[in-house]
């Protein structure tokens, strides 16, 4: 049996379909007919006709009538609907289109109320005519759309008006004697009112309404006048206030002559507000009523007259002999720009460069800045008015309005507009559709267009500011790595995410696969660069270099933004690669190995010549991974590019001088990337006569001019930074080769063709080089380079001592003598020079982390398009300045610890370092900061991150062998601590070395050996009168030092998730090139560590066997040492408490509460253990000192939890399941009941857990919080104050069971009950129904209890005093509700 089609059928599937149909030869239910075309005079029994008709059987071929008809969309057909039941005399009536049944509509118009004026006598038998050269100067209405005669005619009976008012007496009407006012009116009657609805006479009885009008306001002073006017102006809609002014000024337009024949004295403004009132408004209302008269007026110019033409009319030309004033206007000047006091915002315009003009600037109309806009008197172009000339069919303007948006993104990218404008203009622009705007022109035919369509996406994405930060911190230590730009805004969530949370992970989407779906619109709005790979950006850059071939600033354009996009990800660096033949023209057309040398210092084309600019964008490209290293290097000819341009000296290559030097300067860092893979290290060799030299010559860098010398250092740096990394990959040969010999089949890394003896000869010269540098300070002239090459230099140094040690012809006595001859000689020399106690000054003001990120003020940041916010400052202190400490003293620390590393007797020759003042202040500024972390920030926090490693990597050697230096072993500690929790992602090493060697080291923590336990103990005793816990303080933390390395140990295992990213980060820190992945850090989320680190073991104990969600712990039994886990780290947190307060400042103190529930949440008996119990019990007293319990919040929610009132419930729950009474959980109950947290929790409680208010027996002494702190200021929520009376009637509440909740609960009730506020009637009833409920309890000791009240008092067994007697007032107030209802029910 056949069957119908699916809707999953294929194509295929309904082919084969068709084909057994067909075969079977079955009658198909539906026949196709042609029928004919009446239209064309077919007929029915035409062969021909070819039309095609579908019958259905039993189908009849006319619908049937509908009646009545349904509704036509159509006016027309409407009207011939015809219904069954309608009159047939009507429906000709209807439809008749005779003459006589339209003549019979016509309705004559009432003109009883139209004034009726004579014409003007005049001398001529004729009226005069008018003709159009005859321009009166009667002024019209300024927006008035009449013809010239409607105007001349309007004019002529208003000045016949004007003589016939002269003569009317209701017109002017003079007011009482002493006053200066007139009220004016018109010979129709009032402005405002019409008449219409007044019957025939409503001409007569408007001018009635007028005049009473007109007497009324003659017999009211000024002041009520004004009065009366601010009254109605009040009162009535904004709308129709301004309908009213518009009706009135069109009024008063229409009759200017009147006004002018009248006495300039006589006359008044058209609202009846005087003068002397006029400071009585609000102030900004006054300023734009004031506009808007100098818009009127200005409005109001002379007639054009012949002396103003430009070109004179000749007799001879055509018509030319009558001037027409209004054909004219156009040519007329603008008027001068007025100052608009006025504190609204207007509306931005900018000039062609950019720089935005005032609006009260007047510029020359040659400038080309004035245009027939809006406010065509205004200069200057708003963004959608360059918008809108960005789509002009003039391919001038176009190129006009996109060189304009350049010049604006720049300004705005420098934080020029920060003082002047109203928001973001990045975000403006990119909100309107600035990306697809410059892509769209991206696509235009014109050259011209294209090059400013590249210039303004290269001033969007590229900031040359950032570009030079990131090079001149190229050559600092591990400034090869850098973050990348990618936005780190967490993405929205799609609506197919939800959807998919059921399903399988094989058919969930793919984060790729739901990339591809989204719009453009959408991928741009969250990340910038990922739209423009989107949009094929790549393909049309391509096109652009390939075939269009523009000038040579258009082609660094694109280079620029090529680079700017490779920084943002790996993947957009893959994206660049596989673009088809864009980096073979970028490889062949930049980079050629042989060139002709330009005929000019700045040839018309670049084509076919090298450009420095490309061989950067190989290094950023190559320093995304080493698979991408290995392609440039290999595929596209890298190789050959470096060994071309590095073979011979930068003045040999037959280039202009500055760029020759650049060139060579980006080979060299091309090739540092690459080394640092442990590639092209084959290079080395072939080209070690050519380093050597170059090295030789850098002990006095020159270049060919003054101002190339900045450039010939980079170049230096660059091939110390170079040697540097071929010294780290020949370190690595020996444990390669020694792996490739031991693996016996298996697959493991190939040994780099450089060795260590191909490195040994570099270090005597280095060292000749870095004594010759340290003299060079000591002369003016040469400081300046010697504190650009002194950094490089000991990072070399530094880097040959780390591998050496681990090297088969490692010679320990003679290193130990070079080690100390260097230290005698060279660190010496340099510690006591006065420039580097110069820099030590400045190490607060170019800190990162002692104060905010120095940047542009109002540098623009857009989310989408992160950057680095131009932190480069031009202050002489810069961050990357030439003499700023932070590369020199990284520099020279790193040396250090690699020295100390082999020569540990050597470590306390540098303790004036950490002694110095200024390093001991930068300390403690450091101990007490806060940084926060952004793309603007975090590219220079990294290095002084490694700064501070290295220094407290030096103080934990020095505190054990030198007394000075261990006086400052807790701020040493304390600055460690706050380090572990700043350090950001790809330092995942620096982490794992602290937690191993400094945070848990016992020479760190002096408050062990100098009687600090002692010392909590005393404080401990002086806080309460016996101690809490059987185990005092003292104990608890001298049993913590014990065990310091178990705590260790702990704290080791539960970061053991971090080790693939401490293996990767050490490879990068130890320079292991050969296994490094990538120089692109990992992306910026955050710091490694979250601030709450030392509660890691609780959370993670508690995410893994904790309260499920439904109810229920998630295993039955703790995994193994869990117990030892939690003692631990309750251990450690003790110690940081007590002497470490600091360091926990970034936790605040309700997530140190929330972090502690997880001892009860974790397990249904560990926080019973005793241990558990007494280190609990010490932090909840710590947490709960007078001192900080006003710091902890509740009303926040904690990190990690979407609010405390969860957690609570969650403890309420286990509490009512296992706590068996105890009391260290009854005082985390009890906590979150004070009275100055949420009253939802104490619903909670009262509401849906009261079996809890059974076990809830914690003494009143044992309460940690004061007693007023739950029973100040009196409840106000009556649900839970109702609950309170039924929980102590019911018996639920009772004094011996849960006596603090009984003394809270007797407390509200007392206060609520006698309470002679002011309230609503419904609390007020409320009161009186409880007052009375008990007064008539039948438990004469609650009923006591809550009547007599008085204090509370924590050391009563009750936990409240109470009255002997009932007090008068309360007397009075208990007989007045209890004893009205008494007499009412007596009357009864």
């Amino acid at each position: 049996m056949l069957q119908r089609p699916k809707p999953t059928d294929s194509e295929s599937d309904l082919l084969r379909e068709q084909e057994q149909f067909l075969s079977s030869g079955t009658q198909s239910a539906v026949n196709i007919v042609r029928r004919p075309d009446k239209r064309r005079g077919d007929n029915e029994t035409s062969v021909d006709n070819q039309r095609d008709v579908v019958t259905i059987p039993d189908l009849p071929d006319q619908l049937p009538t509908l009646t009545p008809a349904p509704s036509k969309k159509s006016r027309f057909k409407k009207e011939r609907v015809r219904f069954t039941d309608d009159d047939p005399e009507e429906l000709l009536d209807r439809h008749d289109t005779h003459i006589s049944a339209v003549l019979s509509r016509i309705v004559e118009r009432d003109t009883s109320a139209v004034p009726v004026s004579f014409p003007a006598f005049t001398g001529t038998a004729f009226p005069k005519v008018l003709h159009r050269s005859a321009v009166l100067t009667q002024v019209t209405a300024p927006r008035a759309k009449k013809s010239i005669f409607a105007r001349q005619i309007a004019a002529q009976n208003a000045k016949v008006r004007g003589a016939e008012s002269q003569k009317d007496p209701v017109v002017s009407t003079p007011v009482a004697s002493g006053s200066s006012r007139v009220v004016l009116g018109t010979a129709e009657g009032p402005v405002l009112l019409s008449g219409e609805g007044l019957g025939p006479d409503k001409a007569e009885e408007t001018l009635k309404i007028h005049q009473e009008n007109q007497a009324r306001l003659q017999g009211m002073s000024p002041s009520e006048i004004l009065e009366e006017q601010q009254t109605l102006l009040a009162q009535l809609d904004p709308r129709l206030v301004d309908f009213v002014r518009s009706q009135k000024s069109q009024k008063a337009s229409v009759t200017p002559p009147l006004q002018r024949e009248m006495p300039p004295d006589q006359l008044e403004r058209d609202d009846v507000q005087p003068q002397h009132a006029k400071p009585q408004l609000d102030s900004q209302e006054i300023l734009m009523v004031e506009d808007e008269e100098d818009e009127t007026e200005a409005a109001i110019q002379p007639p054009f007259s012949m002396d103003e033409l430009p070109v004179k009319p000749q007799k001879e030309w055509v018509h030319m002999d009558k001037l027409e004033p209004e054909k004219l206007e156009w040519m007329r000047d603008l008027p001068a720009p007025r100052r608009r006091a006025t504190k609204k915002a207007m509306q931005a315009r900018f000039d062609f460069s950019g720089t935005l003009i005032p609006p009260t600037k007047d510029l020359p109309t040659h400038l080309g800045l004035h245009h027939h806009g809006n406010e065509p008197e205004l200069a200057g172009y708003s963004l959608q008015e360059i918008f809108l000339l960005s789509r002009s069919q003039l391919s001038q303007q176009r190129c006009l309005a996109l060189s304009t948006l350049a010049h604006i993104l720049s300004k705005a990218h420098a934080g020029e507009y920060s003082l002047c404008l109203r928001g973001s203009v990045l975000t403006t622009l990119l909100d309107a559709g600035l990306l697809f705007l410059l892509r769209f022109s991206l696509d235009d035919s014109v050259e011209g267009v294209m090059s400013a369509a590249v210039r303004a996406l290269r001033a969007m994405l590229v900031s040359p500011d950032d570009e030079e930060c990131l090079d001149a911190t190229f050559h600092w230590l591990l400034g090869t790595s850098a973050f990348s730009l990618m936005p780190s805004m967490p993405e929205e969530e799609d609506e197919d995410d939800k959807d998919d949370e059921g399903l399988d992970r094989s058919k969930k989407e793919t984060t790729r696969e739901r990339e591809e779906r989204k719009l453009d619109h959408d991928i741009a709005r969250q990340d910038v660069v990922k739209g423009l790979l989107k949009m094929q950006l790549l393909q049309r850059l391509r096109y652009i270099l390939e075939v269009v071939r523009p000038a040579p600033g258009t082609v660094l354009h694109i280079l620029e933004v090529l680079i700017r996009i490779a920084r943002h990800s790996t993947f957009a660096a893959t994206q660049i690669l596989d673009c088809p033949r864009l980096m073979q023209t970028v490889m062949a057309e930049f980079l050629p190995c042989s060139w002709t040398p330009p005929s000019s210092p700045a040839p018309p084309s670049i084509y076919g010549l090298p450009v420095s600019t490309a061989m950067k964008l190989l290094r950023v490209l190559a320093s995304t991974g080493r698979h991408v290293c290995a392609r440039i290097l290999n595929s596209l000819g890298g190789r050959e590019r470096i060994s071309r341009l590095l073979a011979v000296e930068p003045s040999e290559l037959l280039l202009e001088p500055g760029e020759a030097i650049c060139c060579s300067t980006e080979a060299l860092r091309l090739w540092t990337v690459s080394a640092s893979y442990g590639q092209a290290c084959n290079i080395y060799t072939d080209l070690y006569p050519v380093l050597v030299k170059a090295l030789q010559a850098a002990h006095k860098p020159c270049g060919p001019s003054e101002s190339l010398l900045p450039l010939e250092l980079q170049r230096v740096a660059a091939l110390l930074s170079l040697l540097t990394q071929v010294t780290h990959t020949a370190g690595c040969h020996q444990e390669l080769q020694a792996a490739l010999l031991s693996s016996h089949g298996t697959e493991n890394l190939p040994p780099p063709p450089v060795m260590w003896g191909h490195v040994t000869g570099l270090q005597p010269t280095v060292l000749g080089l870095l004594k010759g540098c340290v003299r060079s300070l000591d002369d003016p002239g040469q400081r300046s380079s010697a504190l650009t090459l002194l950094p490089c230099y000991m990072v070399y140094m530094g880097a040959f001592y780390s591998q050496l040690s681990v090297q088969n012809p490692f010679q320990p006595v003679q290193c130990l003598q070079e080690l100390e001859s260097l230290t005698s000689e060279v660190l010496h020399p340099l510690m006591s020079h006065q420039t580097l106690h110069v820099m030590m000054e400045n190490f607060r003001s170019s800190s990162v982390i002692c104060k905010p990120v120095l940047r542009a003020p109002g540098s623009e940041v857009v989310g989408s398009l992160p950057n680095l916010g131009r932190c480069r400052t031009r202050s002489p202190h810069g961050l990357v300045a030439p003499d700023t400490p932070l590369p020199l003293f990284t520099a020279l620390f790193y040396l250090l610890e690699n020295i100390t590393a082999i020569h540990r007797g050597l470590a306390k020759n540098f303790s004036p370092l950490l002694l110095a003042n200024p390093m001991l202040a930068y300390l403690r500024c450091c101990a007490g900061a806060m940084p926060s972390v952004s793309h603007t920030s975090a590219w220079l926090l990294r290095h002084e991150h490694h700064l501070l490693y290295l220094l407290l990597r030096l103080a934990h050697r020095l505190v054990p062998v030198d007394p000075e230096v261990a006086e400052h072993a807790a701020l040493f500690h304390q600055v460690a601590l706050l380090l572990l929790s700043w350090l950001l992602p790809g330092s995942e090493y620096l982490a794992h070395e602290l937690v191993s060697t400094v945070i848990f080291s016992h020479v760190l923590l002096p408050e062990g050996a100098t009687g600090g336990p002692e010392t909590a103990t005393l404080a401990e005793l002086q806080l309460q009168d016996k101690p809490t816990t059987p185990t005092g303080l003292g104990a608890l933390l001298r049993e913590a030092l014990a065990h310091l390395p178990s705590i260790r140990a702990c704290y080791l295992t539960h970061l053991a998730h971090l080790e693939p990213a401490v293996l990767s980060s050490g490879d990068r820190y130890l320079g292991r090139n050969p296994w490094l992945a990538s120089q692109l850090l990992p992306e910026l989320t955050g710091p490694s560590l979250p601030s709450d680190w030392p509660f890691l073991p609780l959370v993670s104990l508690y995410e893994r066997a904790g309260v499920r969600r439904g109810g229920g712990l998630q295993v039955a039994a703790l995994p193994a040492g869990s117990l030892q886990s939690v003692v631990r780290c309750l251990q450690w947190l003790l110690i940081l408490e007590s002497w470490r307060e600091q360091a926990l400042t970034p936790v605040p103190a309700g997530a140190k509460l929330a972090r502690l529930a997880c001892v009860f949440l974790c397990s249904s008996d560990l926080f019973l253990e005793q241990p558990v119990q007494e280190l609990t019990w010490a932090l909840l007293r710590g947490l709960t000192r007078p001192g900080r319990l006003e710091a902890l919040d509740l009303g926040a929610p904690p990190p990690g939890l979407a609010s405390f009132h969860d957690l609570y419930s969650a403890l309420l729950a286990q509490y009512e399941a296992v706590s068996f009474g105890d009391t260290l959980f009854s005082c985390f109950l009890l906590l979150p009941l004070q009275r100055r947290y949420s009253a939802t929790m104490r619903l909670a409680l009262f509401g849906e857990h009261v079996a809890v208010l059974r076990s809830l027996s914690l003494p009143l002494e044992q309460l940690p919080v004061p007693l007023e702190n739950f029973t100040t200021p009196p409840e106000d929520s009556l649900a839970l104050l109702r609950l309170y009376f039924r929980a102590l009637v019911t018996g639920a509440l009772r004094s011996d069971r849960c006596p603090v909740l009984y003394a809270v609960a007797v407390a509200h009730l007392n206060a609520f009950v006698f309470s002679q506020d002011a309230v609503p009637k419904e609390v007020e009833t409320t009161r009186r129904s409880l007052l009375r409920k008990t007064y008539y309890l039948t438990d004469e000791v609650l009923r006591n209890h809550v009547l007599l009240f008085r204090l509370p008092d924590p050391h009563s067994p009750l936990g409240f005093s109470t009255y002997e007697q009932l007090p008068a007032g309360r007397a009075r107030c208990l007989h007045s509700t209890a004893g009205s209802e008494e007499r009412g029910g007596a009357d009864g």
